[in-house]
C-alpha cells in the first residue's frame, strides 16, 4: 500500500514542479511561494478546526489532527525553517534554470538523503545503493556538461548553487522527516508545519520583499499558484501517510516521488521546447537508474 501511495505522491509531486514552473516565469519570486503557501493553509483549516472543535467528527480518520505539545511545536517550526529554506532556494533556481534543467538535479535529492543516512544514522550502503550513488553523481555531472551547452556555467552562475543548496536542504528535510514519523500523527505534522511556513513567510514578504517590491519583479497573481498548493498538499498528505504506515521505509518513498520529475521533464521538451533535450535525456535515464539501484538496495 505504501509503495502504491509513494508512486502516486510521485505524480501529483511531478505536476507540482510544472504549475511552479508556469507562476514563477515574469513573477516575483518570494509573493508566490506565499501566496501558495496561504492556499495550501487555507485547505488544511477545516480539518484542524473540525478536529479541535468537533473531535469525535473526525477522530479516528486520516483527517484527524490531534493536538500536540509545546515541544513538538518547536519541532515542527524547525521543520517549517527547513523546508521554506529549501523553497527559497528552488524556487529562485526554477525561475531562472531551464525546467529540464532544474527538476533532474532536484531529483537526485534521495541520493544525498542516503548518504545523509551513512553519515548520520551510521547506515551503510550495499552493492545496489552504492551503484545507485555512484551512477547519480555521474548523471548530475553530465548536466553540467549539458549546462555549458546552453551558456550556464555551472562554476559561476548562482542559480545552479541555487539548486545545489535547495537539493542538499530538502534532504535534510528527507531526514528529519524520517525522525517525525516515527513519533508524531503525519496530518499534526502537514498541518502545523504548513501553518508556521505561513507565519515564517509572511515575516519574510513584509520584510524582504514589500520594501523593494516597486524595483525588482512586480507581483502578478495567477491561478497556477492555487494548483501549486493543490498539488503539494495532496502530495505531501499521501507521503506522510505512507511514511506512517507499518514498514514504510523513508530510503524507498523519497526516491520514488523523485521519479515524478518526469512530468516536468516532458513539459519543459514539449511546451517550454528547451534545448539540448536529446542529452538531457540520456542524463535523465541515469538519474532514474539511480533512483531504481537506490529502491532495489533499500527493500
Amino acid at each position: 500500500m505504501w509503495l502504491f501511495l509513494a508512486f502516486i505522491s510521485a505524480l501529483f509531486l511531478g505536476a507540482y514542479d510544472v504549475f511552479k514552473k508556469v507562476s514563477l516565469q515574469g513573477n516575483a519570486v518570494i509573493p508566490v511561494i506565499l501566496t501558495s503557501i496561504l492556499f495550501s493553509t487555507i485547505t488544511l483549516l477545516p480539518f484542524l478546526g473540525i478536529s479541535f472543535f468537533f473531535p469525535t467528527l473526525l477522530q479516528g480518520s486520516i483527517f484527524f489532527v490531534p493536538q500536540v505539545d509545546f515541544h513538538t511545536h518547536l519541532l515542527l517550526i524547525l521543520k517549517a525553517v527547513i523546508v521554506l529554506t529549501s523553497w527559497l532556494f528552488a524556487y529562485f533556481a526554477m525561475k531562472h534554470l531551464p525546467i529540464s534543467l532544474a527538476s533532474p538535479i532536484k531529483a537526485t535529492q534521495p541520493m544525498w538523503t542516503v548518504v545523509g543516512a551513512m553519515l548520520i544514522f551510521g547506515e551503510k550502503l550495499n552493492g545496489f545503493q552504492a551503484a545507485g550513488v555512484g551512477i547519480t553523481l555521474i548523471s548530475f555531472f553530465m548536466f553540467s556538461v549539458v549546462g555549458k551547452k546552453e551558456g550556464i556555467s555551472f562554476k559561476t552562475n548562482k542559480w545552479f548553487w541555487f539548486i545545489i543548496m535547495a537539493t542538499l536542504t530538502g534532504a535534510v528535510s528527507g531526514l528529519y522527516d524520517k525522525y517525525l514519523m516515527k513519533q508524531f500523527n503525519s496530518m499534526a505534522v502537514q498541518t502545523y508545519y504548513t501553518f508556521y511556513q505561513a507565519i515564517i513567510m509572511s515575516v519574510i514578504t513584509l520584510f524582504l520583499w514589500a520594501p523593494t517590491r516597486k524595483k525588482t519583479t512586480p507581483f502578478q497573481f495567477r491561478w497556477s499558484i492555487a494548483f501549486i498548493s493543490i498539488f503539494l498538499v495532496t502530495a505531501d498528505f499521501v507521503y506522510f501517510y505512507a511514511l506512517s504506515l507499518p514498514d514504510s521505509m523513508i530510503s524507498v518513498v523519497s526516491t520514488i516521488r523523485r521519479a515524478g520529475v518526469i512530468v516536468p521533464f516532458l513539459y519543459g521538451a514539449i511546451v517550454m521546447q528547451d534545448k539540448n533535450m536529446k542529452y538531457k535525456i540520456i542524463d535523465l535515464f541515469g538519474v532514474l537508474l539511480g533512483m531504481l539501484l537506490l529502491f532495489l538496495g533499500s527493500k
